[in-house]
């Protein structure tokens, strides 16, 4: 914790906030019914997002899932027009053709995110070989919920990876629910980072709630990357505040689960304790923080509202590529 200067220490609480009041407005917003389509929220995960991401540059590229807003905010995207993506308005990052679960930015090497469970692991073997074939010493990284763990496309390119030895690091972000069944149900062994030493590859587990341990866990991994050490895989156990997806009615969980989650396994919470203990933070520069953060959101989703969508004549553009 002391190896981080204040200046990243308060990087790393902005951007964890950012993402909490992002997701607790959107969740507000929604239920008034003013965005349209499908919503997974990333709330009680920010530290795994922000963890890893803060090792990155822009020429390193990551892909997400459906629950991409907190991937988006940690490499860099856009607040403002994430919020006008997320409602469909010409302003946001796609276009408003996009999304929640398409919102991108390839300028930030944010790669998307992706509807089908399990889809972004092949694409990041690619983001890998291109690295390694160009001489780079960018990395790849692929964030998968417990869900898509199981499905073929993540085996395989786990596989893939090791065998070509690709700078790659796959975060299994295991929030204990695939939807609605739980992981204990789903997985054979009792962590998903235990699954590595059939690939070959270094596996981790750590505590999803503890924005250091992440941090350090993923410095380590993609630091071996970028040195030519191949892939790892890194388990990220955290808890989702919200439900699957807005409109969920959570029955699977117990009455009390998410507000012992709250008062007890807060990421930011743990965070402000541990910094203002050290005496490496003042409440008072965090505080700043809040407040500054909650003003930016509300003039996300004020411009959000206010914006246009995309013409009906621009609907079929960024469809395809043209080379």
């Amino acid at each position: 914790m002391s190896e981080l200067s204040k200046e990243k220490l308060l990087e790393a609480y902005r951007m964890m906030r950012t993402i909490r009041d992002f997701e607790e407005r959107v969740h507000d917003e929604f239920a008034k019914g003013g965005i349209p389509g499908f919503v997974h929220l990333y709330a009680g995960e920010e530290a795994s997002a922000t963890g890893i991401c803060m090792h990155l540059t822009d020429q390193d590229r990551i892909v997400s899932t459906h629950r991409g807003h907190g991937h988006c905010i940690a490499k860099g995207v856009d607040v403002i027009g994430m919020m006008a993506e997320i409602y469909g308005k010409q302003t946001g990052t796609c276009h408003g053709k996009g999304g929640s679960m398409h919102i991108a930015d390839l300028d930030k090497g944010m790669l998307g995110a992706n509807g089908i469970v399990g889809g972004g692991p092949p694409l990041i073997c690619g983001v890998g070989l291109t690295h390694k074939m160009r001489g780079t010493d960018g990395v790849g990284i692929a964030f998968f919920g417990d869900g898509a763990s199981n499905q073929g496309t993540t085996l395989e390119s786990m596989n893939l990876a090791t065998v070509w030895n690709l700078p790659c690091i796959f975060v299994v972000e295991n929030n204990g629910y695939a939807e609605a069944t739980s992981s204990e149900w789903a997985v054979s062994c009792d962590n998903y980072a235990d699954r590595a030493a059939g690939f070959g590859m270094p596996g981790t587990t750590v505590d999803g709630h503890d924005f250091f341990a992440v941090y350090e866990t993923a410095g380590e991994a993609i630091a071996r990357a970028r040195a030519g050490g191949g892939p790892s895989l890194v388990e990220v156990k955290l808890n989702r505040y919200f439900g699957h997806f807005e409109g969920d009615a959570q029955t699977y969980r117990r009455a009390d689960e998410v507000k012992q989650l709250r008062e007890e396994k807060d990421c930011l919470k743990i965070f402000r304790k541990r910094v203002v203990d050290a005496n490496l933070l003042e409440h008072s520069d965090l505080d700043k923080i809040d407040e500054e953060v909650a003003a930016l959101i509300d003039e996300a989703v004020q411009q959000a509202e206010a914006a246009s969508p995309p013409a009906v004549e621009e609907l079929l553009t960024h469809v395809y590529v043209n080379y």
